[in-house]
């Protein structure tokens, strides 16, 4: 418990420093991320530890928002909610829509459950529009930050540590919920929800409880949005913010508590690095995503434990070697599938066709790519790609050749998957 403590407290001490150390466009790429980390564990509260696959999240998220931009501009960052507690109204926006949305999603489980939480985030989607004075219509609301406690709130880094403070609460919040009876529910919910209801407890009662919470804290990240960009119009309940918590929260990883919240924080900034550089990038997080579900399903954070157990068990020098084969067998993978997309994606693009037509007899024009000029006609084109994937097939079977002689030097070592602890359960 105590390492667990030193190691958040390092994390935090790390975030705080982030304004000193990054400029400030990197600074105000980072408060979306903290808000991405917050919402996806609040996602994962209901989906991870309860068992509960919503694909309409984006709801909750939104109205918190909403509540949170009409309080703004109802009391002017004054009176009993100034600025820095703005957020609260957004929570409560959030536990009242996720009480009353989850008391009839929850009636049913599995994909029927599922089918309503997207229902009831498409009905959201489809009528903001025409509520213009709930929702602004299509331009939206728009308030302004004001000051408070002494602090302005016109500079980003303000903003960044009001959302700091706002995303560790929660957070912490959400962590000692876990250890509460209703976290311990929320567990054999899970696992056995009949066991539950012929022990005597309400299950529907605890399931819209569970609901409930979630919407809460979804909605603070939502206010934390509102407040940092000022406005919110209907896009916020669009699917595609939904699709983005449950990818998330699966890449990172849903059986370790700050798993959601890397997933998050990754494909965030995965998303503001990449989204300028090419075009494809939304085709590469897919990619992604099914990569990790096909061969990482505990999620990154999984992954770590993985070699965690591994460097334990065998040594560090021992599994190094296996490890740098390992991601050189991902680099050049991703090497490969990096270079593909983006040469076929040129190949195919309408100016290159139109150029091309116009080239006629004389052959395509080369594609410049990374710095180089690849005739899409040339052998060492193709070769390039085909060299890289084959590369990374040979490390993969020199690596997992690697792991599995480190097994079978060691009596009794399985070299299997993760065994869950009961902390790992619990979260």
């Amino acid at each position: 418990m105590k390492t667990r403590i030193l190691i958040a407290g390092a994390g935090l001490g790390l975030l705080a420093l982030v304004p000193f150390a990054l400029s400030q466009g990197l600074v105000n790429a980072a408060i979306p991320m903290l808000i991405a980390a917050l919402f996806a564990c609040a996602y994962n509260l209901l989906c991870g530890q309860a068992g509960m696959l919503s694909f309409g999240h984006a709801a909750y998220f939104g109205v918190g928002a909403f509540a949170t931009i009409h309080a703004m501009n109802a009391l002017g960052g004054a009176g009993l909610l100034p600025t820095p507690l703005m957020p609260l109204a957004g929570a409560a926006g959030g536990l009242v829509f996720g009480a009353i949305a989850g008391w009839f999603a929850t009636q049913r489980t599995g994909a029927y459950f599922a089918m309503i939480t997207l229902a009831i985030a498409e009905l959201l989607h489809a009528m903001a529009p025409h509520l213009k004075d709930v929702f602004g219509g299509e331009a939206g609301l728009s308030a302004m930050r004001m000051p408070a406690w002494g602090f302005t709130f016109g500079t980003t880094n303000e903003v960044y540590y009001l959302t700091l403070i706002w995303v560790a609460l929660s957070l912490m919040l959400l962590y000692l919920l876990t250890f509460t009876p209703l976290g311990r529910l929320a567990l054999g919910v899970r696992e056995n929800s009949h066991r539950l209801n012929f022990l005597g407890y309400d299950v529907h009662r605890i399931n819209v409880l569970i609901f409930a919470i979630s919407g809460m804290f979804s909605g603070v990240a939502g206010g934390l949005q509102v407040i940092s960009n000022e406005a919110a119009n209907y896009v916020i309940f669009d699917p595609s913010l939904s699709a983005a918590v449950v990818l998330n929260t699966y890449i990172g990883g849903i059986n370790v508590f700050l798993g959601p919240a890397l997933g998050a924080a990754l494909m965030t900034f995965f998303g503001y690095a990449v989204s300028d550089m090419t075009q494809s990038w939304m085709l590469y997080q897919g990619l992604l995503f099914v990569l990790v579900m096909m061969f990482m399903p505990a999620g990154l954070s999984g992954l770590g434990a993985l070699a965690a157990r591994f460097a334990k068990r065998y040594g560090i020098r021992a599994v190094a070697p296996a490890a740098f084969l390992y991601l050189t067998a991902f680099s050049s993978f991703a090497a490969a599938c990096i270079f593909l997309t983006e040469l076929i994606r040129r190949i195919f693009a309408q100016d290159y066709m139109a150029i091309a037509k116009a080239a006629g007899a004389s052959g395509l024009p080369a594609i410049t790519l990374f710095g180089w000029n690849w005739p899409p006609s040339g052998i060492v084109t193709w070769a390039v790609p085909i060299a890289l994937a084959l590369l990374g097939i040979a490390c993969w079977k020199f690596a997992n050749a690697s792991i599995g002689g480190l097994a079978q030097a060691s009596p009794g070592a399985d070299g299997g998957a993760i065994e869950p602890t009961p902390e790992q359960e619990s979260v």
